[in-house]
C-alpha cells in the first residue's frame, strides 16, 4: 500500500529514535563496561563532502523531498550509537553521512560523471542522537568506484568540538585489502570501521548494518 511520504517521513524519525527496532538496540547500563572500548580509528573526509547541503538533508537519502520515484540500489538501514571509549552515550551529537550513488557518484559536483548522478539519491543526511546516543539512516548499500572500495563517510560533531570524521566499510568485501586508506589501518583495529551488512529476514531486498562509533574521549574530555 502507498504511504504518502509525509506520514512515512514520520514514521521514519519515529523508527530511528525508537529503542529495540530491528533488534539492533544495545543497552546501556552504568558500569557495563569493565574496561575501555576501542576508539573507532579515524579516516579522511576526502573530497567530496557536498560543497553545498541539498535543501533535504533529513536521515532518509533514499526519497528527494515528496518524490515517488526511490534511488535505485540495495536499500541499508543503518544505525549505531555514538559513545565514549568508557561506554557512555553521546547526547546530542551530529551524525552525518555522504556516500556515492548506485552508479558511483557524489552529490560534489566535482565527482567523476556528474551528469549522471541519480537525482533520486540524496547522498547526504544528518541526525541528532538523543539521550541514548543512537542514530538512524536509511540509506544505499555502498558500491565502488574506481580506487576505492565500496564505503560510507561519517562524521560526528559533539557540541563546541571538531568533527570527527571516519568510514564504514562492509564486512568481507573483497576489495578492501585493495583500498589504499582501508589497508593503511593497523590489522588489529580494522574492526572499528566494518560493518556487518545482514539482508532483513522479513524484507530480504532490504538491508541493515550496524556502525558504532566510539569517540577517543573521556567523560571529562
Amino acid at each position: 500500500m502507498f504511504q504518502h511520504p509525509l506520514l512515512r517521513r514520520q514514521l521514519l524519525r519515529r523508527l530511528g529514535a525508537g529503542a529495540g527496532w530491528l533488534g539492533l538496540q544495545g543497552l546501556w547500563l552504568p558500569g557495563a563496561f569493565a574496561e575501555q572500548l576501542t576508539a573507532t580509528v579515524r579516516q579522511t573526509a576526502g573530497p567530496f563532502y557536498p560543497e553545498r547541503l541539498p535543501l533535504d538533508h533529513d536521515n532518509d537519502l533514499l526519497i528527494v523531498d515528496d518524490s515517488l520515484t526511490p534511488a535505485d540500489g540495495t536499500p541499508v538501514h543503518l544505525r549505531g550509537r555514538v559513545l565514549d571509549v568508557q561506554g557512555r552515550p553521546q547526547q546530542g551529537a551530529l551524525v552525518e553521512i555522504w556516500q556515492v550513488d548506485s552508479r558511483g557518484v557524489y552529490l560534489h559536483r566535482g565527482s567523476a560523471g556528474h551528469d549522471r548522478r541519480d537525482t533520486h539519491f540524496q547522498g547526504y543526511g544528518r541526525f541528532e542522537t538523543g539521550s541514548s546516543g543512537e542514530y538512524y539512516f536509511r540509506t544505499l548499500r555502498p558500491v565502488p568506484y574506481p580506487g576505492r572500495t565500496p564505503h560510507i563517510h561519517v562524521a560526528v560533531t559533539l557540541p563546541g568540538q571538531s568533527p570527527f570524521t571516519t568510514q564504514c566499510y562492509i564486512h568481507g568485501e573483497p576489495q578492501n585489502l585493495r583500498d589504499g586508506l582501508f589497508s593503511r589501518i593497523a590489522p588489529g583495529l580494522r574492526h572499528t570501521v566494518i560493518a556487518d551488512f545482514v539482508p532483513l529476514a522479513d524484507s530480504p531486498l532490504e538491508q541493515a548494518a550496524r556502525f558504532d562509533i566510539v569517540l577517543g574521549i573521556t567523560a571529562e574530555g
